[in-house]
């Protein structure tokens, strides 16, 4: 038995299903982790939805930005992007049950036997992973809800930027989703900069990645995130694990085996 984590997806089947015979998945034995962006911008988008919902019983999912962007394209608040792969999601018999299994997901996943916490962009210095399972429960109970679209209407956003226990109602939902979904670079004290998506030489003057923050809290946690591809798999920190290796862009969909840290790629081509 092993339980592997998983980086961006993106609409990848056919090389995640190459990843998942180079590691043996056994689905009666195995566990399988994956970091968010399970679907968009890659060329099979439904299919790959439709086999991970087929697995279900089986994987551990975090919601990413392109998970949470497909929802609100399918609620009417956002205009599909011409990069955008979710049409056939879209249009497919199974729609509502695919998406309904999707807004059922956490943000954040934490495994205190195997000492793993998983998360699609990262954790922002100023929370520790206790307080970070608590703020992302306040998201993932009104996507799970009733009232998911009145969060999806006003979803998309920069502000705020800057966590404030005190903050309420949407602008306290879109940091926290934007905290966990979003993130690359923040200041010491967790504001947000969400413009620079490329590398960790390019940080704004005052910005750092989130990983790098000397007194984040969280500092002395394991924990696997996707969503920077421009890392390539690397944060310099030992127990910082960057899964997200570019896999729609032509790079390599990867996975690591937490019982050991084996790390195991496989080339798109």
């Amino acid at each position: 038995m092993a339980t592997y984590a998983i980086g961006d997806i993106q609409g990848c089947l056919q090389p995640l299903k190459k990843l998942l015979k180079k590691i043996h998945f056994n689905a009666d034995q195995d566990r399988l982790w994956i970091a968010g962006d399970l679907i968009n911008r890659g060329p099979e988008s439904l299919q790959t939805l439709q086999f991970l919902y087929e697995i279900r019983e089986n994987i551990t999912v975090v919601l990413g930005n392109h998970d949470l962007h497909l929802l609100a394209v399918a609620a009417g608040f956002k205009k599909p992007t011409p990069s955008d792969t979710l049409d056939d999601i879209l249009n497919a018999p199974e729609r509502d049950s695919l998406l309904n299994w999707l807004k059922q997901q956490p943000l954040i996943h934490r495994d205190s036997t195997l000492n793993y916490t998983m998360v699609h962009a990262g954790i922002p210095p100023q929370w520790s992973i206790s307080e970070s399972l608590r703020y992302a429960k306040e998201v993932e109970n009104i996507l799970a809800s009733e009232n998911v679209n009145s969060f999806l209407s006003v979803m998309y956003g920069n502000e705020p930027n800057n966590w404030d226990e005190s903050l309420t109602g949407m602008d306290r939902l879109r940091l926290i989703t934007n905290y966990f979904t979003r993130m690359r670079f923040c200041t010491p004290s967790g504001e947000l900069e969400l413009k620079t998506k490329s590398y960790i030489s390019d940080a704004p003057t005052g910005y750092y990645p989130w990983f790098d923050i000397e007194n984040r809290k969280s500092k002395n946690d394991n924990i696997i995130f996707g969503h920077w591809a421009a890392l390539q798999g690397k944060t310099n920190q030992e127990n910082i694990f960057a899964l997200d290796t570019g896999c729609v862009w032509g790079g390599t969909l990867t996975a690591m085996r937490l019982e050991d840290r084996a790390i195991i790629p496989v080339k798109n081509s």
